[in-house]
């Protein structure tokens, strides 16, 4: 199992730690256009290896060419969100980014997995999409892994539980209109709408489709990558052990949910061939499919945006 990240910023460089760390792949390689960086942080990482036991081997490199025959690749290439700017106003040059990334990826990797960080993440997934021709459930998207980790940690905080003890998920684009499923979200088996009155959860809902921003605003010349990183090697895992995991992530619908030819946050199977199957939550109330279909709207109009 070869997984190579593209990108050796924060993101890329946590995700190729945490997946070394993990230990569940023979080698990662971390790919960046900056000259010796990646290589100083891939070597910094297999020097840790005997401290962490695990014997994934782990190099940087300036070369597409050390990234061939990958099984998974992660792109996290792109520029970060710096405060004031709009995820819209990310979609030029992450387009040109993320479509010069996938076509020197796929290459050299015909039959890689494609797993996609970069902002506006459902649009630039489309791009890494069309760009590679590779078959639908071979791309993907992080998304709500992320979103989904960020309402459940609020959660925790707010009723002081244990996080491991939060069940739920977030559908929708990664953005402002993401839909978390209050509803549907569950404490230790106990339904959140039991334990929260309902101007609380309302507060934790705005607080989740407003993450992102919330730490742009913090580290003012950049955005988030701990939680990033840590979904992407956790859609990862899914993949290289094929544990068909029920993940959200943004896939490619072709009629789920009564939409096609767009990424969207949903919940999928994921395994050896990718996402394996997108779930379906048939229990959508109106105000839920409501919701659902006006993050769909956001998407479709920012790829419009990606000119390719």
């Amino acid at each position: 199992m070869k997984i190579s990240v593209i990108g050796g910023g924060n993101v890329g460089a946590t995700c190729a730690h945490i997946l070394a760390s993990k230990g569940f792949a023979n080698e990662v390689v971390l790919l960046d256009i900056l000259e010796g960086v990646p290589i100083g942080k891939g070597l910094d990482m297999w020097e840790a290896a005997p401290i962490a036991g695990s014997d994934t081997f782990v190099s940087g490199t300036n070369s597409y060419q050390d990234t061939a025959n990958s099984d998974i690749v992660v792109i996290t290439a792109g520029l970060a969100r710096k405060p004031g700017m709009t995820r819209d106003e990310l979609v030029a040059k992450n387009t040109e980014i993320v479509k010069d990334c996938t076509q020197s990826v796929i290459q050299r990797s015909k039959n890689a997995i494609l797993i996609v960080i970069s902002n506006p993440l459902d649009t630039m997934t489309y791009v890494a999409y069309k760009v590679s021709g590779f078959p639908h459930k071979h791309v993907m998207g992080m998304a709500g892994i992320l979103d989904t980790s960020r309402y459940c940690s609020f959660i925790a905080m707010e009723l002081h539980v244990s996080v491991e003890d939060v069940a739920a998920v977030v559908l929708g684009g990664h953005g402002p209109t993401m839909v978390p499923l209050p509803r549907l979200t569950t404490v230790g088996g106990v339904p959140l709408t039991d334990l929260l009155p309902k101007e609380r959860i309302d507060a934790i809902v705005k607080r989740t489709q407003e993450a992102g921003t919330e730490i742009v605003n913090y580290l003012k010349t950049g955005s988030a990558y701990y939680a990033p990183a840590a979904a992407a090697a956790q859609m990862c895992e899914s993949i290289a052990k094929d544990k068909k995991r029920i993940l959200p992530c943004a896939c490619w619908l072709t009629g789920e949910y009564g939409l096609k030819d767009l990424f969207m946050g949903v919940p999928a199977m994921l395994g050896k061939n990718g996402v394996e199957e997108v779930v379906v939550i048939k229990s959508l109330n109106a105000e839920e499919k409501m919701a659902f279909e006006k993050s769909a709207e956001a998407i479709r109009k920012i790829m419009g945006e990606a000119k390719l």
